[in-house]
């Protein structure tokens, strides 16, 4: 792992960020994800995990200026190469993220890109199954099914399902997403920092992909 750079992932839904962080994770890399670091936050109860809870009670978003704290103070003092997990989404979170890097100095990274269509995305969210100690599964994919219908291999829990891994509201989300990541890719891909797989060639292969890209 040595001088490996650090990576910003942005992908679709269902794309597999999850699968190729873990792998990273496993070389030694910190992962910051926004949803775990709010929910990190509100299980402390500190004075901003309290702040963060009322406004998601409150069924609002959590404003980019509290997610960027959280993310400066994940950053600041860290030595690791990092995986940013699906974030920027917005191109006000790229300029945000772009001010924060030059402020921290950090500008060993790249930007991957995990380019999947619609209809194989789908397959997979519909299919996807998880278990609570991070195990992922799929129905769809013989060589991802759990060996027990239903069991964790890992841990022997029962597996759950995602209550937003529903074809309606999978396809707004998807959707979403690709209306909003082309200026996106263009401010990256001008700054010599995009790099597109396409997910077709199997995870292992991204995997292999990745690796070079980030050495």
């Amino acid at each position: 792992m040595d001088n490996m750079k650090s990576v910003i992932f942005i992908a679709p839904p269902a794309a597999g960020k999850g699968t190729q962080s873990s792998k990273l994770k496993e070389l030694g890399y910190l992962h910051i994800s926004t949803g775990d670091m709010l929910r990190e936050e509100m299980s402390k109860e500190s004075k901003i995990g309290l702040e963060i809870k009322d406004i998601m009670a409150k069924g609002m978003l959590v404003s980019d200026d509290i997610v960027f704290s959280l993310i400066k103070e994940k950053l600041k003092n860290n030595t690791k190469p990092f995986i940013l997990d699906g974030f920027p989404r917005t191109l006000n979170q790229v300029y945000l993220l772009d001010q924060l890097f030059k402020e921290l100095n950090i500008n060993d990274y790249e930007v991957i890109y995990l380019d999947i269509d619609l209809e194989e995305a789908l397959k997979r969210a519909l299919g996807r199954i998880t278990c609570e100690c991070g195990a992922s599964y799929n129905i769809y994919y013989e060589a991802l099914r759990p060996k027990k219908d239903n069991i964790c291999d890992k841990c022997g829990k029962v597996l759950i399902k995602r209550s937003d891994d529903n074809e309606e509201s999978f396809q707004i989300r998807f959707k979403t997403f690709i209306e909003n990541i082309t200026p996106i890719k263009e401010f990256y891909l001008n700054n010599n920092k995009l790099h597109i797989i396409d997910t077709k060639i199997g995870n292992d292969k991204i995997t292999d992909k990745i690796k070079e890209i980030l050495k």
